[in-house]
Order: C-alpha cells, then sequence, then structure tokens
C-alpha cells in the first residue's frame, strides 16, 4: 500500500505506472543483449526497452547502423514457450515477441515476422538488406529465463552503444509511465489489454507446444503475430549452398541432435543438400537448455545413447552435431570406434579458422591456449573480455589494420566472419554475429577432404585441452565481490607476471605498466591467496601469472589454467579450465563447482 502510495505520488493517481499492481524489475544489458526470469520479463518492460533501441538507432547516421524510419525492421524467435505465449507457471508472462511487434510499430517502423529461425539467419538477411532486427531469444539458459537482442543495419550493438542506450531508456520509461492508465495499451499486470490481432492467421505451429511446455495460447490481452516470411530461413540457407557448392558430404552418416533447437530442421536439409546421411535424432517438445561450452556427463550420455541407437539402426555414425536453443553455438562431437568424444567451441575455431585460410583471428582472453602453439599463432589478434561486442571489435581493428581474411569466436563456438572470404571460387560475405552452420560445416567438410575421421581431424592440434563448469543461482554481487577481491586497485593493470625476484604487469594492449611499489604488494597478497584455494594438493602448480582482462585466468608453473569469471547474463558463476590433458581439465572444473566445499563455494565464503 505504502508503494502504491508513494507511485501515485510521484506519477499522478491517473498514470501507468501508479496503477501497476506488482514492482517493476529493469532489464539489463548482459554480455550480449538483454534477458532476464521470464516472471519480470512483462510486455511493458520489453516494450520501453525495445522501443528506446529503436529510437536510438533512428538516430544513427546510415554508415553506423542507423535505421529510417518507415523501413522494414525484421523479427525471429527461438522456441522457448514464452517467446511467443502466455505461461501460466511465470505469473501468465510472455508473448514477447508481440511486444517486439509492437515496439517496432511504435518507432514508426514496419515489422517483418521471419518466424521461427537462428539468430545469424535473422542477422543475415536483415544487414543483407540494411535493416535492423531484433531475435527473441535466452540461447541456452533455462526456459524460465528468456530476454531479446537487437541488431542495427550493419550488425550487433556494441558495448559503445550501451550507455547511451541505457540513458535512452530512462527516458522512454518515464514516458511511458507517465501515459494516463485509461489510454495505455497495458494493463495492471505490465501486460497488453485485449486488443484486435494482427493481419494473419494467428500464433503459428512451430512453436513448441504450449501444452507441453507449460505455455498457453492465449490470454486477456492475447495477439497473434503477423504471418511468417521464409525469406530469412530461404537466403540463409542459400548463403552455405552456394558458398560450399561443389563440396559433399557423401558417405558421410551424421547424427543430428534436435533437441528444441530453433534451427534443428535446417541444419538437417542443409546436411543433406551436400548429400550426407543425416539422422535427426532427440526431437523435443520440452525446451532443452545446451549450452555448448558446458556439456555436462548427463548430456553427453544422452548424446552418447542416441548415437548408438543410430548406429544400430543405420550404421557406424562419423559424428553428431547440433546447436544451442537459438542455433547461433555449434556442438561438434567426433565418433571413434562408437563412442562420442566433445569438442569444445575454441578448438572448433580453430579447425574452422585455418580451413577459411585466416590471416587474422579474434579470441577472447577465456579460449582455450592451442591457438597460441599452433598454425594461427601470428594471426592471433589481442586477446578480448568475453561476449561477441568485444570480438566484433577486435576484428574491426584488424581489418582496419590491413588485414584480409578476419574471423573471429569464442569458446562456446558461436564463430563470426569480420570480413568476406574466398575459398575455392566461391566467396561467403562478412557476417560479424556469432554463427553455428559455417563452423558445423567446416569441419565435416575439413575432415572429408582430408579423407579422416571428425576425431583424427582435431588430432592435429596442439594437445591442449579445456572444460568449462559453472554453479548456478550464484548471486552476482558475490560474483563480483571474488572477482574484485582478487583483482589489483590499479584497473589499469590487465597482466601480472611473477617472476623470480620481479612483477611484471602490463595494460590490454600489452604494453607495460610499472605498478605502484603499494600494489605490488597487494599483487603478492592476491598470489599468495589463489594459491591457497588452487592447492598443490588439488595438483596445481605454482602461480605465475595472473590475467584480468575479464575475470580472474590464473596460470600455473605445471601448464594448468584456472580462469574464474560471472555469467554476463545470468546469476552463474564460471570456471574455465586448460590443461595438457582432458583427464587434468576436467579434474580442475570438477574441484571448481564440486558441492559443498569446491574451489568456487570456498572464496564465496571468503568474501561474502
Amino acid at each position: 500500500m505504502d508503494a502504491a502510495r508513494t507511485q501515485s505520488e510521484t506519477y499522478g493517481p491517473e498514470t501507468l505506472r501508479a496503477n501497476l499492481a506488482y514492482e517493476p524489475r529493469e532489464l539489463k544489458f548482459g554480455t550480449s543483449g538483454r534477458r532476464g526470469d521470464v516472471v519480470d520479463l512483462t510486455q511493458l518492460e520489453i516494450t520501453i526497452n525495445a522501443l528506446a533501441e529503436l529510437e536510438y538507432l533512428k538516430s544513427l547516421p546510415k554508415d553506423q547502423g542507423g535505421i529510417v524510419a518507415g523501413d522494414e525492421f525484421y523479427y525471429a524467435c527461438d522456441l522457448r514457450p514464452s517467446s511467443v505465449a502466455y505461461v501460466p507457471e511465470e505469473r501468465g508472462r510472455g508473448e514477447i515477441a508481440q511486444a517486439i511487434e509492437e515496439a517496432i510499430r511504435d518507432a514508426g517502423m514496419q515489422p517483418v515476422n521471419l518466424g521461427k529461425i537462428p539468430t545469424p539467419a535473422l542477422t543475415f538477411h536483415a544487414i543483407s538488406l540494411g535493416r535492423g532486427s531484433i531475435m527473441v531469444t535466452g540461447s541456452h539458459i533455462p526456459f524460465d529465463r528468456n530476454g531479446y537482442k537487437t541488431n542495427s543495419a550493419i550488425g550487433e550493438l556494441l558495448k559503445k552503444d550501451e550507455d547511451p542506450i541505457t540513458a535512452h531508456v530512462a527516458e522512454v520509461r518515464e514516458r511511458i509511465y507517465n501515459q494516463p492508465f485509461a489510454d495505455t495499451p497495458f494493463d495492471s499486470q505490465g501486460l497488453f489489454k485485449a486488443a484486435p490481432s494482427a493481419d494473419g492467421a494467428g500464433a503459428v505451429s512451430q512453436v513448441l507446444s504450449p501444452a507441453s511446455m507449460g505455455g498457453a495460447g492465449g490470454g486477456p490481452g492475447h495477439r497473434a503475430l503477423l504471418p511468417e516470411s521464409s525469406a530469412g530461413r530461404d537466403g540463409y540457407l542459400k548463403r552455405y549452398r552456394d558458398f560450399f557448392a561443389g563440396a559433399t558430404l557423401a558417405g558421410r552418416r551424421i547424427v543430428v541432435y534436435q533437441h528444441s533447437a530453433v534451427g534443428r530442421d535446417l541444419l538437417v536439409e542443409i546436411l543433406r543438400a551436400f548429400s550426407a546421411t543425416v539422422i535427426p535424432a532427440g526431437r523435443s517438445d520440452t525446451f532443452v537448455p545446451i549450452d555448448t561450452e558446458n556439456i555436462d556427463d548427463a548430456q553427453l550420455a544422452t548424446i552418447q545413447t542416441l548415437a548408438d541407437e543410430s548406429a544400430a539402426a543405420f550404421g557406424p555414425i562419423d559424428a553428431v552435431v547440433s546447436t544451442d536453443g537459438d542455433s547461433d553455438r555449434p556442438l561438434v562431437l567426433g565418433v571413434q570406434d562408437g563412442k562420442v568424444r566433445f569438442f569444445g567451441g575454441d578448438l572448433v575455431g580453430m579447425i574452422v579458422a585455418e580451413y577459411l585460410g585466416a590471416d587474422a583471428v579474434v579470441v577472447p582472453i577465456s579460449c582455450n591456449d592451442a591457438i597460441d602453439r599452433g598454425s594461427l599463432k601470428d594471426a592471433v589478434e589481442p586477446k578480448t573480455k568475453i561476449g561477441s561486442p568485444h570480438v566484433i571489435v577486435g576484428m574491426q581493428k584488424a581489418r582496419a589494420n590491413g588485414k584480409r581474411v578476419v574471423c573471429g569466436w569464442e569458446a562456446n563456438g558461436g564463430f563470426l566472419t569480420g570480413s568476406d572470404i574466398t575459398r575455392a571460387g566461391h566467396t561467403l560475405t562478412a557476417l560479424p554475429t556469432r554463427d553455428a552452420f559455417l563452423p558445423i560445416l567446416s569441419v565435416l567438410f575439413a575432415s572429408a577432404e582430408r579423407q579422416c575421421t571428425v576425431s583424427e581431424l582435431f588430432e592435429t592440434l596442439p594437445r591442449r585441452f579445456s572444460k568449462a563448469a559453472l554453479l548456478k543461482k550464484f548471486p552476482r554481487p558475490t560474483s563480483l565481490k571474488i572477482v574484485a577481491g582478487l583483482s589489483p586497485g590499479d584497473p589499469r593493470l590487465t597482466d601480472v607476471v611473477f617472476n623470480t625476484d620481479t612483477i611484471l604487469t602490463s595494460g590490454a594492449d600489452g604494453a607495460p605498466i610499472d605498478a605502484a611499489a603499494g600494489e605490488v604488494g597487494r599483487l603478492s597478497e592476491i598470489r599468495q591467496t589463489l594459491s591457497e584455494y588452487f592447492t598443490s594438493e588439488l595438483g596445481f602448480g605454482g602461480v605465475v601469472r595472473i590475467n584480468y582482462i575479464d575475470g580472474v585466468r590464473v596460470y600455473f608453473a605445471n601448464g594448468d589454467v584456472a580462469h574464474v569469471r560471472p555469467s554476463g547474463n545470468a546469476d552463474e558463476l564460471r570456471i574455465y579450465a586448460v590443461a595438457d590433458t582432458q583427464d587434468r581439465a576436467d579434474a580442475i572444473a570438477r574441484d571448481g563447482v564440486a558441492e559443498p566445499d569446491g574451489i568456487l563455494r570456498r572464496l564465496e565464503k571468503a568474501f561474502l
């Protein structure tokens, strides 16, 4: 009652804000895009943020990705229930795509519904026409979360865009909150009031069934989406049919683990277009959150079962491939002697970059350091923070420095191209956003052309192995306290090397920085603290280097690497491990997230 009275006094009793029956939770930017709990993703909150982003894009010049009033603006979504349906279990929230469509109209643009397609398919179609786009997706995170990602007319929003957008969101919020409640399209729950449906046949059939996924096809303000256009899916398939024209996967037997990935049918279609024998498996009518950089034993067991069943029915399997929920991150597994073997996205990226003949590669600091030891070591650009916006900026710098074939990737496997690439007489235009199909196809074609198995192909890389793991529902403020407690006071210091008698410090560009005497002492204390958690009893050597580009990445004398970093999109704390054997990398990750007293839990207790 007091909160309602305060809002009434602040905004006036007749305003929308004063009549909301809940306390709004504001959406924030994550590593890439905006995500949150579905219960907080009211159509009001989605509209406020999306409209502000669209108005921001309208203020930009065309060469910076600006959009023009009256032009088409494209949107698409993944298969999670709240993308297009109300979900009773999440306080009736959902129909996020409907809010996006309305925000596009409110911004003076023409919304175009490209349906249920991969994020890169949407982005490729829109930027090829010089138009902006929004993907409704929670990517790999659980189905009770969701979000969206906005692209300008030239590609993803970058970190430099976030502050001005955030400022404009505040302005739009006040503008909408101050509307008379009787005139606003929103009810007291932040959902659309009843309104006439848009032209078209209503909700589309490819969405995972509301009954099986806990969704509902309607509600007091249910709105049908515009009819779907197939232009995005068709253009995306043509992109790869044209680039790999003349190549073949004939004789290769490939399992496509479909689960609830939005690109599950397109992946089957494109592989069959190149004459592969494709076995769709594991299709799910309930949402399966696949995190392609954190495949656990239970998920591997599921995939192994699918491979075993497929082999029994069709014969020996060459590979299992899949994607995450919005199909911008690949999942690649070789099958050797019947056993599946998962290859992390950072290793997949190396195979793809070599296959495409890259002369510049940009990767975040979390990637496997095998890249620094192999054939690509001279092509590696300065490593970035984690997140595709940072990789994109790195690729832009490489192009500005005269590099011709520029690409980048993340540990989760999302592969980006920062330049046009020509191979075997066919040109692939740049697509500076995460893509899953290009790396999957490139790995399969590379193994076919070299007449080896997928597993044998990865054996050609330097022998460094990685593993990622995480603790879910780990409060972000606590994660930030851990990072702050293990970091120097001087934010310029991003790399610290401990020699026998000296400590060498440098910045993000590699240039030396002289640390103050007090800072040197603090770094020594941090080194000692880390040694108390990453102990010799757990197999670690002495701490010889710490990198602070993004989180805390610790290098040990025995070659181990342990990287602690909070997720940018969820209340999760991650640990990335790199070692000389897969067993050792697995052990580091396992010891990191062990319950109840693994390394991360002990750090939590220390820094609470």
